[in-house]
């Protein structure tokens, strides 16, 4: 390693310091005032559940409830893999969440937006296979959609009240 480098990792931190970066995550950060207190609203269907289930893992389980999240999913299924027969072999899944995090207290809306992503499968001969692609992909969407979510939650929380 020349000194070169070795002298920009060590004042890298330095510099990070005078910009005022501070990690979100460290103690007293700003993602703190969420870990443990976002409820999201109870899922109604499969890719809910996902969504919910991926918003527990990043922000824990709501032990002091302080904001509530409400969203709205939809999803779209998009042929974009075609044969020379006319067979569908690729699909591409869609997806947007439009959410809302309200003060639990006051009902105040304090952060929203809407967040989209996709996915792709591959639709295969057997029914069985291409419904468990297909249900591999909503899971995944589902997973990219959360952590979308949970940065720009993140990115807003040094504002929170």
């Amino acid at each position: 390693m020349s000194s070169y480098s070795r002298r920009s990792l060590l004042l890298a931190p330095l510099a990070l310091a005078a910009c005022g970066f501070q990690p979100a995550y460290a103690p007293g950060g700003s993602a703190t005032k969420l870990l443990g207190k976002v409820r999201a609203a109870d899922p109604k269907t499969k890719n809910g559940f996902d969504l919910v289930e991926r918003l527990e893992e990043r922000l824990g389980r709501p032990e002091e409830r302080r904001y509530d999240l409400a969203y709205s999913i939809e999803t779209e299924t998009v042929g974009v893999g075609l044969t020379t027969s006319n067979k569908i072999t690729r699909y591409n899944l869609k997806g947007v969440v439009e959410w809302t995090l309200r003060d639990h207290a006051s009902g105040d809306r304090v952060a929203g937006g809407r967040v989209q992503s996709f996915t792709a499968y591959s639709a295969t001969s057997s029914t069985v296979a291409g419904l468990a692609a297909e249900e591999d992909a909503a899971f995944r969407l589902m997973r990219i959609l959360a952590d979308q979510i949970v940065t720009r939650l993140i990115a807003v929380s040094a504002s929170f009240p």
